[in-house]
This record gives C-alpha cells, sequence and structure tokens, in this order.
C-alpha cells in the first residue's frame, strides 16, 4: 500500500507495525508491556514507595521541530515537579494530505529527544484525518518522583531564580517556521544560532541540581515567564517583588522583540526553569549552576507586599507573530 491509498482513520497495522519495533524511546527493563497492535494498554513495573508524577501537554504552535518540543515540554513538566521523566503516551492525528513518511518523520524525531533523556515511549494513537488541515501531537508524559513539591511551601523571602535567557522556546520555534520573518531582522548566522538553541530546551539538569533545594519549581510555557510567575502566584496567598532589569533576554531575543514590536517576557519559554529557593539554599543553588555552566539569574522574591497574579499579565506574543 503506497501513501496515496492511506484510509482516513488508524494508520494500517502493515504499515505502523515496523515503526512501533523500531522506534520506542530509551529502552527501560519495567515496561512491561509496551507499544504493540493489539495490546490496549501498557504495563510498568512501578517501583515501590515512589510518587507517580503525570503530565500532558500538546504542540499547536510549530510545524518543524515537532517531536523533539513534544517531548520536551512534556519532560519538562515532569522535571519541574522534581522528578525524572521515564514513560511517554504520544498520539499523532495528521491530515489526509499528508503521507506515512510524515509520520515516520515525527516518530523518529520523538524517538531520538526521548532516548537524550531516557524516555521510553510505552504507547500511543496514529491516524489520518480529514477534520483538520494541521497536525494534532499531544504527549502524555509519566515520571518518578521521590519528593513532592507544593507552591503552599513558598514564604515571604523565597527568591525566584530564572535559567537561562527569557522566550527560549519561542524563538526556536519563530527560526523553524518563520525564518522569513526573522530574515527581515538577523543574519543567516543570527538565525542558525537560534535554531541551535534547540538543544537548551531541556530544564532536567537544572531541575535535577535544584531538585532538593527548592520549594517549588515551574516550566514557563504559554504567557512566557511573566505568565508563569503569575501563574506561581496565583497558587499561593502571597505577592511577588520583581526586578525586571535583571530578566535576562539574549541580544538576539533583544533585537528581534525591538524590530517586530514585541515583549519577550510574554513569549513562551519552555527550556527555561523558574525555581523558587530560600534565602539560605540560594548560594548552594548558584554554585551548583555554575559548577555545570548553566546560566541563572535572580529575578524577584516573594513578599507579603508587590504584585499579585492579577497585576501580571498573562498575554502570549508567539501567536500574533505566527500569523504575520
Amino acid at each position: 500500500m503506497d501513501d496515496a491509498s492511506i484510509p482516513v482513520g488508524k494508520v494500517p497495522p502493515i504499515l505502523l507495525q515496523p515503526l512501533l519495533k523500531e522506534l520506542r524511546g530509551f529502552h527501560r527493563d519495567e515496561v512491561l508491556i509496551g507499544p504493540q497492535i493489539g495490546e490496549d494498554a501498557a504495563v510498568i513495573g512501578w517501583p515501590a514507595g515512589a510518587f507517580l508524577l503525570a503530565t500532558s501537554d500538546p504542540i499547536v504552535g510549530a510545524v518543524k521541530g515537532t517531536g523533539n518540543l513534544l517531548v520536551n515540554v512534556n519532560a519538562n513538566d515532569i522535571a519541574a515537579k522534581g522528578g525524572d521523566p521515564a514513560y511517554m503516551i504520544v498520539v499523532i492525528i495528521l491530515p489526509n494530505t499528508m503521507a506515512l513518511d510524515d509520520v515516520a518523520s515525527l516518530m523518529k524525531e520523538v524517538d531520538e529527544e526521548a532516548k537524550k533523556l531516557g524516555v521510553a515511549i510505552i504507547g500511543g494513537h496514529t491516524e489520518f484525518s480529514d477534520r483538520y488541515n494541521y497536525p494534532i501531537v499531544v504527549g502524555t508524559m509519566l515520571g518518578i518522583g521521590h519528593k513532592v513539591l507544593r507552591a503552599s511551601s513558598i514564604r515571604p523571602g523565597d527568591l525566584i531564580l530564572l535559567t537561562k535567557h527569557v522566550g527560549l522556546e519561542g524563538m526556536v520555534i519563530l527560526a523553524h517556521d518563520r525564518e522569513d520573518l526573522l530574515a527581515s531582522v538577523l543574519s543567516s548566522e543570527e538565525i542558525a544560532e537560534v535554531k541551535s538553541w534547540d538543544s537548551m530546551l531541556s530544564i532536567l539538569p537544572e531541575a535535577r541540581l535544584l531538585r532538593d533545594l527548592a520549594s517549588f519549581m515551574h516550566d514557563p510555557t504559554e504567557g512566557g515567564v511573566v505568565g508563569g510567575i503569575a501563574e506561581i502566584v496565583s497558587l499561593t496567598s502571597l505577592k511577588v517583588r520583581l526586578d525586571f532589569d535583571t530578566f535576562p533576554i539574549h541580544s538576539i531575543t533583544e533585537k528581534v522583540s525591538e524590530a517586530l514590536a514585541f515583549d519577550p517576557l510574554h513569549l513562551i519559554s519552555s527550556g527555561v526553569l523558574l525555581a523558587v529557593l530560600p534565602p539560605e539554599k540560594i548560594d548552594v543553588a548558584k554554585n551548583r549552576l555554575r559548577e555545570q555552566g548553566i546560566a541563572y539569574s535572580i529575578v524577584g522574591k516573594f513578599d507579603d507586599t508587590g504584585m499579585g497574579a492579577s497585576d501580571l499579565m498573562t498575554k502570549e506574543e508567539l501567536w500574533q507573530l505566527l500569523s504575520r
């Protein structure tokens, strides 16, 4: 059966099975039953005494690099809760104008990124549909945790640490999917540099360094870093004092934001970790990050007075940029 004859509905088993056999992410011995035609669910031998962490996210704003983003955005949520991403379920629904090669390419991206992070692909669903014009791709990530991070642990005086630089995910999406837009502002070398930032989209390294120190952690996606801080504040009865001059904005991001008139603090920022840390633990946190060469900034602190969640705008800049 060639691509042109693939019917609407689930990908035929004879075409899907070879992909399932090869593209399974990282091998984990505790996955007793994984993705296979005819199996209704995965079976995992769960470690005693561990917490199950679960999250789910789609990728809706990107086309190129969707598999990379899908794995990292979901893995980042588990990492932000102090756990290790371990198992992933992937749902792929493609418009019937696309081909089996598109499925294979997307699954290969997922497989490669999952292997980097130690994540096993344990199941999912794949089909073609005549109801959508763009791919629908959704990931569900399960992880293993040994500590529960709760926003109720945040106290007045706790500091907000931010890793890397703002707008990281949004700039990567623009470089891959709207290179034409960036080309009016950036050189080809600068665009290539932004594309290379996709290697920085995982927060797992810094989350592992900080999870035993942090009161709370968060992966700021839609709404950017300020939107992410607003979400943390909304979980508490406290307010925040932010030093906007300390938010790290890469020179390329600043150049693009000025030319295209958008606020980089509200550009989708998965790949950046927001960690809330007690002041007595901040020096240890800084030293750990420095030793691993991970950039960070202290951008504010929690207090009884200051800005509440309603004072912090939660708009997202990516959508209007993609629509230009």
